[in-house]
């Protein structure tokens, strides 16, 4: 048997959207189980999101500290943001955010994972890069605003990441699953084993 994710369709009967917000919405499917029955799911609709952790030289990680309102706390993460522009090259957003969120530009990305965060309930999909090579970006800072506007910057060794993590000190999710899995690839195959910058993403197809 081969350990791997699949793509599978179930028949819809039904669907509606009670809900459109600024960046989301809510879909509700009436879905077809195996033994024929019909179960409504809630969900919601998301377009998507890189993250990019930012390695330096020194094996620091570039982190944020923000305000998360739905969890009702501050959250160290690393810079992520979400797919605005429908087909857009997931690598070009991931360089945009960590610019705006840190005035960072980096010469070397690779792919560290692809994640969907809460698939019991949203069908956001997110890349996790792995950006290095890092230097100060050129120009102004890009001027932030209402929770990034009270952002904290950081550059922690992974090891301090690590035990954070697995005190259940550090919650966000691209830093969890970034972290661990830089790890992960550092004692396995290394870092240049990952995949390139611009590998195909199923869950979200880009333009070159």
């Amino acid at each position: 048997m081969t350990i791997k994710d699949t793509p599978e369709q179930w028949e819809i009967r039904a669907t509606e959207t009670p809900f459109v917000g600024n960046k989301t919405s809510v879909r509700t499917d009436d879905v077809v189980m195996p033994d024929g029955s019909v179960v409504r799911r809630d969900y919601q609709v998301h377009p998507g999101s890189v993250a990019v952790l930012a390695l330096d030289e020194e094996g620091r990680v570039l982190v944020i500290r923000q305000y998360r309102h739905p969890v009702r706390h501050k959250l160290w993460e690393i810079p992520a943001g979400l797919l605005d522009v429908p087909g857009e090259n997931p690598l070009h957003a991931a360089q945009r955010e960590l610019y705006e969120e840190a005035h960072v530009k980096a010469e070397d990305w690779r792919v560290l994972t692809d994640v969907y965060t809460t698939p019991g309930g949203c069908d956001e999909a997110v890349r996790i890069f792995l950006a290095r090579d890092l230097s100060e970006a050129e120009g102004q800072r890009f001027e932030v605003e209402d929770e990034e506007a009270d952002m904290e910057h950081a550059r922690v060794p992974v090891e301090e990441l690590v035990r954070g993590v697995l005190a259940g000190d550090l919650h966000n999710n691209c830093l969890v699953v970034g972290v661990l899995s830089l790890v992960a690839a550092q004692r396995g195959d290394g870092l240049d084993a990952l995949r390139p910058a611009e590998a195909p993403w199923p869950a979200r197809p880009f333009d070159a």
